[in-house]
């Protein structure tokens, strides 16, 4: 009788609570006896992996502690510290990653090595140009920008190189796959990243009110776009989380906007629940916040582009607006006015997404790519 194979899961970083590392705890569920390898671990801010085997890189030890966890200073040591890693005990690899974590190798004979990639790097490849103008570094930024072209060279070509070690490519949503082919030339299967839809089912019929955002305050996320539309409307908008940009947030609100912080999961929950629609004004590469908010019945309004042509149907889940401004996402806001919803096939829709078969089609790939052991 065939034993069972060794497992490792390998992840780029673990030191914040974002829409990835969810994904990563539903695989080790998958395989609890699995360590996780990772660049760097945050312990302290990362209680849900407590009672994990979480297995660092040389960086953990290496950085200086205040600068640790600016995983934009490191990419290339990054990459380093991963390809490093031996791995040679275990007989599956399964990495996830939108950085440098599929840069692990495969060091013997038999080896498997399944990527799950949330995207290709987005800050060298489909996003590079509109990054190269945003990154700040401090006080160092004048003297890291010029050289970023010359690191993003480097990095792409060893991106490139890291990838012919990979077996089997996942990718977390349709424009995903497209980059995966386009940047990387390989084929992938889509596996949606589990979202926990039962938690989020419509309430009994209620009065829902006002606009409704969450997720974490960074420039990319747009929540600007959401801000400057209500104050336009004069219509009201919560808006949950937190970050770097909250303060410059708040300072662009009117009346009708309320900042509420970082919430439980029971809050966001009936948040989600008691509000008319939720805005989505970025372009992400899948969107797990988007199919809470259908899960409770609260249709999107969304930036017709990326991860939200998954999830997103026109005037059946939610409204799409066009381009990626404040004009376009008023005049969907008005379009959806005057549209109906019904919250149980909201709901309905949001199932295609449940954790229970991201469970079964990760377990099918490794189970069909195992090597005999």
């Amino acid at each position: 009788m065939a034993k069972a194979p060794k497992v490792a899961i390998v992840h780029d970083w673990l030191t914040n609570m974002g829409g990835a590392e969810p994904l990563v705890l539903e695989i080790h569920k998958l395989f609890p006896h699995a360590p996780i390898y990772t660049s760097v671990y945050d312990a302290e801010k990362m209680q849900a992996f407590k009672d994990i085997d979480v297995r660092t890189t040389k960086l953990q030890t290496a950085l200086p502690a205040k600068l640790r966890y600016k995983h934009i200073l490191w990419p290339v040591m990054r990459a380093q510290a991963f390809r490093e890693l031996d791995l040679s005990e275990f007989d599956i690899i399964i990495s996830s990653s939108s950085a440098e974590a599929k840069a692990v190798r495969k060091t013997r004979k038999g080896q498997v090595h399944i990527a799950y990639i949330h995207t290709p790097p987005r800050y060298y490849w489909s996003h590079y140009e509109e990054f190269k103008n945003e990154f700040k570094f401090g006080a160092l930024t004048p003297l890291i920008r010029p050289v970023i072209p010359f690191f993003v060279k480097k990095m792409r070509k060893r991106d490139l190189e890291s990838v012919d070690d990979i077996d089997v490519f996942i990718a977390n949503s349709t424009v995903t796959q497209e980059r995966i082919k386009e940047y990387y030339g390989k084929p992938s299967t889509v596996i949606y990243p589990p979202v926990d839809v039962a938690r989020f089912t419509p309430p009994p019929k209620g009065e829902r009110s006002g606009y409704v955002v969450w997720g974490r305050h960074v420039p990319y996320k747009r929540f600007d776009l959401a801000i400057e539309a209500a104050n336009r409307l004069k219509a009201p908008l919560t808006i949950a989380g937190s970050g770097p940009d909250t303060e410059r947030l708040k300072s662009l609100a009117g009346p009708t906007v309320k900042f509420v912080g970082r919430v439980s999961d029971e809050a966001l929950v009936k948040l989600a629940q008691s509000s008319k629609a939720f805005l989505f004004p970025n372009e992400e590469d899948f969107g797990i916040s988007a199919v809470e908010a259908l899960a409770a019945g609260t249709p999107v309004i969304a930036y017709k582009k990326g991860g939200a042509l998954d999830i997103v149907q026109d005037r059946e889940t939610g409204v799409f607006f066009e381009e990626q401004t404040v004009e376009s996402l008023v005049e969907a806001m008005k379009q959806f006015e005057t549209l109906e919803f019904l919250p149980a096939t909201l709901h309905r829709k949001a199932k295609r997404f449940d954790k229970g078969f991201f469970a079964t089609k990760m377990r099918k790939i490794v189970v069909d790519h195992s090597p005999r052991v």
